[in-house]
């Protein structure tokens, strides 16, 4: 079968490589339909291995070269023995991580946290962008009719989003600021204006800013041109907002989100820096602000996060900038890579 092979920074390749010898005890073999392109893919891309394993990995024993893709809608083709769960010809969205289900934080339900996780297109024998898959029975969820194959693939980042959203405890009539416009701040907004908030988001690239306008959820502000913190000061009585969710990975963003929050506001840094990030915690002190980290999603989430979009309530398919064909991967990669930016979120179509 064809896949997409991760074998060093800058060497993705489309070949070969031996089918899946079928679906074990609880286990599926699935036909992924869509795949995203997802930060982490990047960059492993432009400077890895960073997360792909170059050792055996300690819970699936995997080591590059990697099938990629993590974010992956699929159809189910066969099912192992006692899997109950799905049928053949089922529509899924696969839930990616993969936990020991023994460390301290299994044994607590934050599976996330795994002393040992995986992930399946990073550190695990399949991937979603190939013609076949096994994974995990227990980590597939059927996609109702009213859910696209292409919106199945989004469910990942869509949880990593509305996490952020949901750890910075956005209720309905909050004020919101969503620091950065890329794939998770886009669906961060969109998550957080089906709560019923007041959306703002500041976002520097014209072309992101473009998409952040075209979601229609709120203003879009360009902080190489405004205050961030004086507007929003003076659009909330002095105040400032309810929540921020720091979705760019970006110093300047950070500390912008720490002026603009009101006292006993909430921070969720949902974007990874890549380097330390300076900011004042006395501010922190003073304001009685929480600046929370999240990582990645409750790994039970895929259900409710399918069933926001089948109702229409989060339409993720907004986020969607480009559709490529897997012998075009590569180029994929470069164009999110580009110094344009002009693309927010790209779907490899596995078929």
């Amino acid at each position: 079968m064809k896949a997409a092979v991760f074998h060093a920074a800058h060497d993705i390749r489309v070949e070969d490589v031996a089918d899946p010898a079928g679906a074990g005890p609880g286990e599926v073999l699935v036909r992924p339909y869509w795949c995203g392109i997802c930060g982490t893919d990047l960059h492993e891309y432009a400077m890895g291995p960073i997360v792909i394993p170059s050792t055996p990995h300690a819970l699936t024993g995997a080591q590059a070269p990697q099938i990629l893709g993590h974010e992956f809608s699929a159809e189910v083709l066969e099912v192992g023995a006692g899997v109950t769960n799905v049928t053949v010809g089922d529509r899924v969205s696969v839930m990616p991580l993969l936990s020991c289900g023994t460390c301290y934080y299994c044994r607590r339900a934050l599976n996330h946290l795994c002393q040992r996780m995986g992930c399946i297109g990073l550190s695990f024998a399949w991937g979603g962008i190939a013609e076949l898959a096994v994974v995990p029975a227990t980590h597939v969820s059927v996609l109702p009719e009213t859910v696209s194959d292409l919106q199945g693939a989004l469910v990942e980042p869509a949880a990593v989003a509305a996490y952020g959203v949901d750890t910075a405890n956005v209720r309905p009539g909050d004020t919101v600021l969503i620091t950065g416009a890329g794939p998770i701040g886009a669906l961060a907004a969109l998550y957080s204006a089906s709560i019923g908030a007041n959306v703002f988001i500041s976002e520097v690239n014209p072309f992101r800013a473009d998409l952040a306008r075209g979601l229609d959820v709120g203003t879009v502000i360009d902080p190489t041109q405004v205050d961030v913190p004086a507007f929003l000061k003076d659009a909330t009585d002095g105040v400032g907002v309810d929540a921020v969710v720091e979705c760019s990975g970006n110093e300047r963003a950070l500390q912008a989100a720490i002026a603009s929050v009101r006292s006993a506001g909430r921070i969720s840094q949902t974007g990874l820096h890549t380097k330390a990030a300076s900011i004042d915690p006395m501010v922190l002190s003073e304001h009685d602000i929480t600046l929370t980290g999240t990582w990645c999603y409750p790994v039970t989430d895929w259900p409710r996060i399918i069933d926001l979009i089948a109702r229409g309530r989060y339409p993720v398919e907004k986020v969607v900038t480009a559709q490529v064909g897997m012998a075009d991967v590569v180029s994929g990669f470069e164009t999110l890579l580009s110094p344009r930016g002009d693309q927010v979120k790209v779907l490899i179509n596995a078929r």
